[in-house]
Parts: structure tokens; C-alpha cells; sequence
């Protein structure tokens, strides 16, 4: 299912840019001014909601930390499973990690060695925005890691000037709400 253009321009809208945050040079894509526009809000989860209805999904794993948010809210509206993606340190069980680059240095992500009980679970990986890549592209590696099917990865907000789809496209497929 397709977003009309109308739709779009709402969640567009609701969006706002914060000016060199966080340093100077960047300009944030805020979107706690969507989640707090029930209108847009609504929008966009009927929109994620029609879209996945008819993949055949069994669990949605959500990005640390907004990827959570609309992951957890997509999961109850498809009555599945969530499963979260988090920083290194944050999850209580055993986990695996995958690290990866930043722009001076390395961060890590870790999931649960058991997050998927389903053998071969149909998953779709959220989080709000991909730039660089890195932490999704660590994320889908997680997933693949572990035995599941990585189906999609969904995001609000694509910049592609920042071209970080280009490798995350080796694991599964990409869908953008909105591209920048």
C-alpha cells in the first residue's frame, strides 16, 4: 500500500529540524513533535499497519531507542511478538554483539541469544531514521545471526544523501517513508 501524498505531507509536517544538534553542522530530524501529534501519529502507524498486515510477520524488532517506540506500537497493532535491538550492557540474558563503526570509534548492539523462539521467524527490523547505516546494519546482522528471516527494514526518515542504505541492502530489503 501506497502513502498518499497528503498523508506524507502530515508526517512530513509534524517532523521539526533542530539546527546544529548534536554539533554544529547537523540538523536533527526531530520526532517527538510527531508522537505528540495524534493526528500524524495515527497516520503513519495505519500506514505501517496496512503495509504489514500481509507479510506473515512473527516478530518486529525495534532499533534502540525510537525504533522501540514504533515497533512496539506496529507489534500490538499485528498482534506479534517485539523484540528490542540495544546498546551494548542493556539487555539481562545472554546476548550476542555486533560492532560497528562510527564516524571516531566503534559503538556495539546486542540481542537476546533467545529472542526469536520461533525457528526461522519472519521478522521486520524499525527504527525512525537510517543516516551512516551503521547500527542498522549491525542490527540486521544480529538478526540473521540468530537464526531469523530477516524480511524488511523500515524506517521513517531515509537521508540518502548519507547513502547508508547502499549496505544494509545486502540483508533484506528497504522501505522509507520518507526520504531526504
Amino acid at each position: 500500500m501506497n502513502l498518499s501524498q497528503e498523508d506524507k505531507k502530515i508526517i512530513y509536517d509534524s517532523i521539526r529540524d533542530i539546527e546544529d544538534f548534536p554539533k554544529e553542522g547537523v540538523v536533527f530530524k526531530d520526532i517527538t513533535t510527531l508522537l505528540n501529534n495524534k493526528e500524524a501519529f495515527q497516520v503513519l502507524m495505519n500506514h505501517l499497519e496496512q503495509r504489514y498486515e500481509s507479510y506473515d510477520l512473527d516478530y518486529i524488532a525495534g532499533i534502540d531507542s525510537r525504533g522501540f517506540i514504533f515497533g512496539a506500537a506496529l507489534a500490538d497493532r499485528l498482534k506479534i511478538g517485539f523484540v528490542p535491538v540495544r546498546k551494548k550492557g542493556k539487555l539481562p540474558s545472554t546476548t550476542v554483539c555486533e560492532k560497528y563503526e562510527l564516524e571516531y570509534g566503534f559503538d556495539e548492539v546486542e540481542i537476546h541469544l533467545d529472542a526469536f523462539p520461533k525457528k526461522n521467524a519472519r521478522v521486520l527490523l524499525i527504527d525512525d531514521l537510517i543516516a551512516t547505516g551503521g547500527t542498522a546494519n549491525a542490527s540486521a546482522k544480529l538478526i540473521k545471526h540468530i537464526g531469523a528471516d530477516l524480511i524488511e527494514v523500515c524506517f521513517l526518515i531515509n537521508l540518502t544523501f548519507l547513502e547508508g542504505d547502499k549496505k544494509l541492502k545486502e540483508h533484506a530489503s528497504i522501505y522509507s517513508i520518507l526520504e531526504i
